[in-house]
């Protein structure tokens, strides 16, 4: 009140008015709310509330008329000025008002439309009051078939909510409808029903009423409590104070202490992870070492028979000999010179040592690049070779790594092929987002079991189908490393002694 007497902000002030007309509204003051309400300025952001609340005010003075004239204001308004507002409340209270004066027939559309509206919102509660409502407008007008179809309504909503009002209420309803049709056995069920809901809240009350003066006891001895408490604080404050600048204390260094432990934890776990891919490397290195040092002495000892029997035919002067064993000694020097080379990069591709960069590339060219190299040996082993890669065949990959890949996989096709067989490379464009670059020799092949061998993640085969071609598998493990760093897939087709297929998939963008 000394607020209204000071402000001159006219918000402020309605504000200020509404609040008390509220606060008197519950306290039951309705004279003093409407009041209130009649002050608050008709240009205020929230005139339509005050509207509302006069209504209900003036419903509670039994001033019906008065009431509808306020919410007749409201009844009209469009959807998006219902912002303080729940438009049900005004259906039903119109309904309600017409219904008091007797006006059956103004109240039973308000009332229908409260109904549908609560229907909506699912309210059981709200649904119970509504069903009610027009049960009770159609009763008094003795159309008790649409009467009672309401109130079973009402009561069956009853039945499965925890409202101990709405129970006894729907219960009490349908008593009274049986005792007017003369069932009094149903009638009295109905009404032991009511009358066992309202003791349960009469007693839920009585309990509230208990709790509230317990509550109330409690305070009062609390309060006590506290008054001898104060003093006994004031004493005890130093020491209070000492003890929660310990306990402060403690608390950091425990959490200093968990967050290094955690630091250990993970250090360790590092650790550990650190030690199993260097064992795992070392195991690696060591069977690398142990088949690449058996192979390369296969190789210098295969190397030392043939120059003993070159130097025997050179005495000799046995020349067609000595173009084979020539030959035969190229093979052995090329294929240790492609075993180191590939040692060299597999190295490299380890230690993240290797230049890498991915460029378009015209397929056809690089292809005929690293053939070019083997086509002497193809020739000596009468091996057709065929590049029907298309010219304008783009794609991107690291150049280098492309050509190693290439470069193995060519090697391996010649190795596994038969005098007189077929290599050809070529290309198929059936996927929109890589090229398919095909390897196809119709040498040995291999079975199934190798095959998927071969596709797996481990290092090297386990063991040498055919003890007379010299490899390690390291060449095809470097090829499947750097596919996968050039963002591609390798696929493997084989039919044992028919031939191979090694399906490159090089991406055809960035």
């Amino acid at each position: 009140m000394k607020h209204l007497n000071t402000t001159k902000d006219s918000d402020l002030k309605d504000y200020a008015h509404y609040f008390r007309g509220f606060s008197f509204r519950e306290k039951k003051l309705y004279e003093e709310a409407q009041n209130e309400f009649l002050k608050i300025n008709a240009n205020c952001n929230f005139y339509n509330l005050v509207i509302l609340r006069l209504g209900q005010v003036n419903l509670e003075l039994y001033q019906f008329k008065k009431a509808i004239t306020y919410y007749e204001k409201l009844i009209n308004l469009p959807d998006n000025q219902y912002k303080y507002i729940k438009k049900s409340i005004v259906y039903e209270n119109l309904g309600l008002c017409h219904h008091h004066l007797g006006e059956f027939e103004a109240a039973e559309p308000y009332l229908i439309a409260y109904v549908k509206l609560v229907e909506q919102k699912k309210d059981s509660i709200g649904l119970i009051k509504a069903y009610g409502n027009i049960a009770n407008l159609y009763y008094e007008q003795y159309k008790d078939d649409l009467a009672i179809s309401y109130f079973e309504k009402a009561y069956n909503i009853s039945k499965k909510i925890n409202d101990l009002e709405s129970k006894e209420f729907g219960a009490f309803n349908m008593a009274v409808v049986e005792e007017n049709r003369n069932n009094y056995k149903k009638a009295l069920q109905y009404r032991k029903e009511s009358e066992k809901w309202k003791d349960s809240l009469n007693d839920q009350n009585k309990i509230w009423e208990v709790a509230q003066l317990e509550k109330q006891f409690a305070i009062k001895e609390k309060q006590k409590e506290v008054i001898l408490l104060q003093a006994e604080n004031k004493a005890k404050a130093i020491e209070r104070n000492g003890l929660l600048y310990s306990v402060l204390t403690l608390l950091i260094l425990l959490g200093v202490s968990l967050y290094f432990y955690k630091e250990k934890i993970k250090t360790n776990k590092i650790i550990i992870a650190q030690k199993e891919n260097l064992d795992n490397l070392n195991a690696t290195k060591d069977k690398l070492f142990s088949i690449v040092s058996h192979d390369l002495r296969s190789s210098v000892n295969a190397l030392k028979t043939s120059n003993t029997k070159l130097l025997e035919n050179l005495e000799s002067k046995n020349l067609n000999a000595l173009s084979i064993l020539l030959q035969n000694n190229s093979a052995i020097v090329n294929g240790a010179y492609n075993l180191l080379d590939n040692l060299l990069h597999w190295a490299l591709l380890q230690t993240k040592q290797s230049y890498f960069e991915i460029t378009s590339l015209r397929l056809f060219f690089i292809i005929e690049q690293v053939a070019y190299n083997y086509k002497p040996i193809m020739i000596e082993n009468n091996i057709t070779f065929e590049n029907n890669v298309l010219k304008n065949d783009v794609v991107f990959a690291d150049q280098e790594s492309l050509k190693i890949i290439l470069r193995n996989l060519l090697d391996n096709a010649i190795k596994f092929s038969n005098s007189n067989g077929k290599i050809k490379i070529y290309t198929q464009n059936t996927n929109a987002e890589f090229y398919k670059l095909i390897i196809e020799d119709t040498g040995i092949g291999m079975n199934e079991t190798t095959r998927l061998e071969l596709l797996k993640e481990a290092i090297f085969l386990s063991k040498k189908n055919d003890s007379n071609i010299i490899g390690t598998g390291l060449g095809l493990q470097l090829c499947k490393s750097m596919i996968a760093k050039n963002k591609g897939k390798l696929s493997i087709e084989s039919t044992l002694n028919q031939g191979t297929k090694m399906i490159i998939y090089l991406p055809k963008t960035m």
